[in-house]
C-alpha cells in the first residue's frame, strides 16, 4: 500500500479545508483509516502530528495575509482563533516574532522573492550583544499601516542631493563612521519615526531639526547582505540594488532563520540597518542589519 500517496491525498484534503473546523477524526475518516492508525502514518512520514500540520499550515497561510491590508482580528478568526491576542501568541511561538512585527518590516514590499544569491544559501550571522548607545541624525514620521516603506523610499529619494552624511558628520562629529536607519514605535496605532543617522557619545551637538534616540543595552543577530554592485546609481530606491538585498534579507531572517535559530525576536527592543565605508558606491557594496533576540521563555 502506498502510504505516501494517502498522505499526499490527505494534505490536499487539509488544504481545502483549512478555513473549517478540523479534527484528527475526520481527517482519518477521509483517509480511510482509525485515528491511531492514521495518525502514526502521518506522523512517521510527515514528521510531525497532524494537528500540528493543521495549526501550521493556518498560521503559514494567515501570515501571508497579514500583508493583505485585513484586520488582525479578522485573519485570526478565519483561521480558527477565538482572540487576536491567541492568534499573536501562536504566531510568536511558531515563527518568533509577533504579527504586529512582521507587518511592519514587510508590508509594501509587493510580492518580494527571495531570489538566487538568497534561495537556498544559509546566512549565518553573528551574535553579538551590544551595551546602551546614542543616535542622532534626520528623519520623518510615518505609519507602519499606511505603506511606511514608500514613504522612507521617498526620504531617501529627495535627500539624496542633499548629502545628509555631510551635514551629520559636520554638525555631530561622530567618534566613528557609520550610519544607522531604524524606526521607533511613537504609539500603538501603528504611527513609527524614521530616523537616519549616526552613533554619537552625547546629545550636546544636536540642532533643532535633528532627531535623537537611545538604544538600551542589547543581544543582536548581526546578519551581512550578500554583496551587490552599487558602482552606478540607480534611479530610485526600489530600483538600488542594495535595497532589494536588504528586503531579501530582511525576507529571509523572518521566514527562514528565526523560525529555526532557537530564537526568538525580541520586542522590548529596536532593530537597526547599518550602512559604514563597504555600502559606498562599490561592486562588492554590503550592509549590516542588527536583529535583537533572546533565547525563547
Amino acid at each position: 500500500m502506498n502510504y505516501s500517496d494517502t498522505i499526499s491525498k490527505t494534505i490536499q484534503f487539509i488544504e481545502t479545508h483549512i478555513k473549517e473546523d478540523l479534527t484528527a477524526e475526520q481527517i482519518a475518516r477521509e483517509a480511510g483509516y482509525s485515528v491511531y492508525h492514521f495518525c502514526r502514518i502521518f506522523n512517521a512520514i510527515q514528521g510531525v502530528t497532524v494537528m500540528d500540520y493543521v495549526r501550521l499550515r493556518r498560521l503559514s497561510l494567515a501570515r501571508i495575509e497579514l500583508l493583505s491590508g485585513k484586520k488582525i482580528i479578522d485573519i485570526a478568526i478565519d483561521y480558527g482563533f477565538e482572540t487576536a491576542s491567541g492568534f499573536s501568541k501562536a504566531f510568536r511561538k511558531e515563527f518568533g516574532y509577533s504579527p504586529t512585527t512582521f507587518i511592519a518590516r514587510m508590508s509594501d514590499w509587493d510580492g518580494i522573492q527571495i531570489t538566487k544569491t538568497i534561495g537556498g544559501f544559509i546566512m549565518n550571522p553573528i551574535i553579538k550583544k551590544m551595551p546602551a548607545f546614542k543616535v542622532a541624525g534626520y528623519g520623518i514620521k510615518t505609519n507602519i499601516s499606511s505603506g511606511y516603506m514608500k514613504d522612507i523610499a521617498a526620504y531617501w529619494d529627495t535627500y539624496k542631493g542633499e548629502n545628509l552624511e555631510s551635514k551629520m558628520y559636520t554638525q555631530l562629529n561622530p567618534p566613528k563612521h557609520g550610519e544607522v536607519g531604524l524606526c521607533v514605535p511613537s504609539s500603538d496605532n501603528g504611527n513609527v519615526t524614521y530616523l537616519f543617522g549616526v552613533i554619537v557619545e552625547d546629545f550636546m551637538k544636536v540642532t533643532p531639526n535633528m532627531l535623537t534616540v537611545e538604544l538600551p543595552e542589547a543581544e543582536y543577530a548581526v546578519f551581512t547582505t550578500l554583496p551587490v554592485d552599487t558602482s552606478e546609481t540607480a534611479s530610485t530606491y526600489d530600483k538600488d540594488p542594495l535595497a532589494i538585498a536588504v528586503k531579501e534579507t530582511w525576507k529571509y531572517i523572518f521566514e527562514q532563520w528565526l523560525p529555526q535559530s532557537g530564537y526568538c525576536y525580541d520586542e522590548s527592543k529596536l532593530d537597526f540597518e547599518f550602512y559604514d565605508e563597504r555600502c559606498h558606491g562599490l561592486k562588492d557594496t554590503v550592509m549590516e542589519i542588527y536583529v535583537p533576540i533572546k533565547k525563547y521563555d
